[in-house]
Order: structure tokens, then sequence, then C-alpha cells
């Protein structure tokens, strides 16, 4: 079995990598554009299937698929945004746009979601199996004063981060609370996708034993 991950995230591929999965990095430029009054949960699935099927159609024409590696390989594609009274949050445009996202979250429970899909490709007759969900996870944020937003944006961490921030960095600080996957809020929700790839016939544990660290 082969496995690929639709992403450039070096969060994602570090959550992989904590697995001890062994994985190649197949990335895609989508656009990201969000459809007009389209909520959070239908962008982030939409998203990563539109993602995983940019994949799998790149490695088909690249003749990148290899047969040796077994008769299936399976490609995962995933996309997470933050929500706050239903708006999606993406990356800021700039400080002035960040410190927005910041007040608006500044003492409030917001959204992540995660969109991810599997596909799953049987390289000898060409059938693509399709499964998706979308994970949710509630966070708090403490009371934000204006110097601190001011001094995180100047950490030059936010400028990338849907949402304006990222919890496995200096983000965390800013965070009272977390309700549901901390994976989620990173980039990957592991333990559904375990769930998701187990359930489509990936050897999850079988891969592990082989590739993974001896423990």
């Amino acid at each position: 079995m082969s496995l690929y991950l639709a992403s450039a995230s070096p969060r994602r591929k570090a959550l992989l990598e904590q697995l001890g999965l062994s994985f190649d990095v197949c990335p895609v430029d989508a656009d990201e554009s969000v459809f007009e009054a389209e909520v959070g949960s239908c962008y982030v699935e939409r998203l990563a299937k539109l993602k995983a099927n940019m994949a799998l159609d790149k490695l088909r024409a690249a003749s990148d698929i290899d047969a040796s590696a077994g008769r299936c390989l399976y490609v995962i594609g995933s996309d997470t945004s933050v929500v706050v009274d239903g708006v999606i949050l993406g990356k800021p445009l700039d400080q002035n746009d960040f410190s927005k996202m910041m007040n608006r979250l500044s003492d409030s429970t917001h959204e992540v979601l995660t969109g991810i899909c599997v596909l799953r490709y049987d390289i000898s007759t060409e059938k693509v199996v399709e499964e998706s969900l979308v994970v949710s996870t509630d966070v708090r944020f403490k009371c934000l004063s204006d110097s601190e937003i001011s001094a995180y944006w100047h950490s030059g961490e936010p400028a990338d981060k849907a949402g304006g921030y990222g919890i496995q960095g200096l983000g965390a600080v800013l965070v009272s609370a977390i309700n549901g996957s901390y994976s989620n809020v990173v980039g990957l929700p592991v333990s559904e996708l375990k769930e998701l790839l187990v359930g489509m016939g990936f050897d999850f544990w079988g891969s592990l034993a082989t590739n993974g660290p001896s423990i």
C-alpha cells in the first residue's frame, strides 16, 4: 500500500510522521475561494475532496504510481478553517485585518473545522472509492489586550495561518481551553483519520509495525 498526503503543510506532515506512517507528499494548488452562502462545514469538506482528487489526478498524469508498492494507494486531502459566528476566517491580509480577527476571537469561543477526504485507488482496475468527514473543535480564547495582539503579529507566526493563529506554536498562549481534538486545531484530526483509513481497508497497525519506531 502507498499513502500520499495532498498538502505541503509542514504541520500536517509532522502529524503523520508522529504516527510512524510511511507516506509521500503530493501538494496541489487548489482554489480556496468560498462560495456564496457556503457554510464552514461544507467549505472544508469540499476543499478536502478537491485537494485529494487533484493529487490523484496529478499522480496518474505523471505516471508516478508505483504498482510494486501494492494493489491500492490512498490519498489524503484536508482543509482547516476557523469559523466564528458563522463567518469563515481565512489568513490575515495584513496587520489591520489580523487585529480585527483577534478582537473578534478575544474572550470568546470559536469553532475549528477540518474536512478530511481519503481516496482509495485500485491500481489494476483504476476504481476510486472516496470517503470524507468533518471534525469540529471548540476553542476558547482568553481576553486579549491590544499590546498582546500587536506583539503576536510581529512575532511573524500569524501571517500564514487560517484564523490568524497557530495553537502548536506561540499562539497556544492565546488559548484558555479547547473542547475536542487538539490535532484537529493543528490541521489534521489523526484519530478520525485513522478510523477513516482503516474503514477503507488500510492496514494502519501493520504499517506501523513495518515503518514505525520500535516500542
